[in-house]
């Protein structure tokens, strides 16, 4: 089994390049507003974050049991937060058994706010639809949590950093399958 996490900052492209390296591998993508826009459907961010965490824990548990042959999983990694060190650690666990590769993406604030409105991502994520919530929330975010990791800081064997502010999400997609040979199965 192949485990990809693909992490960076809001509207860097996380999901869009998953869905292109879904295409390329035939893994199926698990994007991050999978569990956060059904949950906050009926409850708030802090009635209900337990509750996403819980529901990623549980689908990723079952898929990694049943050795799957990929998984695509996507999310936001705050550096500076504990919780997120150990939300990467849990699911390292879950995937222990797994071939497991790790991609950071990362592009300019004006490109990712570019992206912020961009058709795919209003289209599958209700919770950026809300235009001048969710641009001043990139800005704002950037004030609150280091959501770019600094050379060295990335703990993984199977790690790349992808600067993809002028790159497609299928340039970056090829960059990636290639980088770890994860060929279309």
């Amino acid at each position: 089994m192949k485990y990809i996490t693909i992490f960076g900052p809001q509207a860097v492209g996380k999901m869009t390049v998953g869905e292109e390296l879904e295409k390329l591998t035939n893994f199926p993508l698990f994007h991050n507003h999978t569990t956060i826009d059904l949950v906050l459907k009926y409850l708030t961010w802090d009635e209900g974050l337990d509750l996403i965490v819980k529901m990623r824990e549980d689908i990723m548990e079952r898929v990694a049991k049943l050795q799957k042959p990929g998984f695509i999983f996507t999310v936001i990694w705050d550096f500076d937060s504990q919780a997120d060190w150990d939300c990467f650690k849990k699911n390292d666990e879950i995937f222990k058994a797994a071939d497991r590769y790790y991609v950071e993406l990362y592009s300019d604030l004006e490109t990712r706010k570019t992206r912020n409105i961009s058709e795919n991502r209003l289209n599958k994520k209700w919770t950026k639809r809300n235009i001048e919530w969710s641009q001043n929330e990139i800005v704002s975010s950037m004030k609150r949590h280091r959501m770019t990791s600094h050379d060295g800081e990335v703990p993984y064997k199977n790690y790349i950093k992808i600067d993809n502010t002028n790159k497609s999400a299928m340039e970056v997609a090829i960059i990636i399958n290639e980088a770890f040979n994860l060929k279309n199965n």
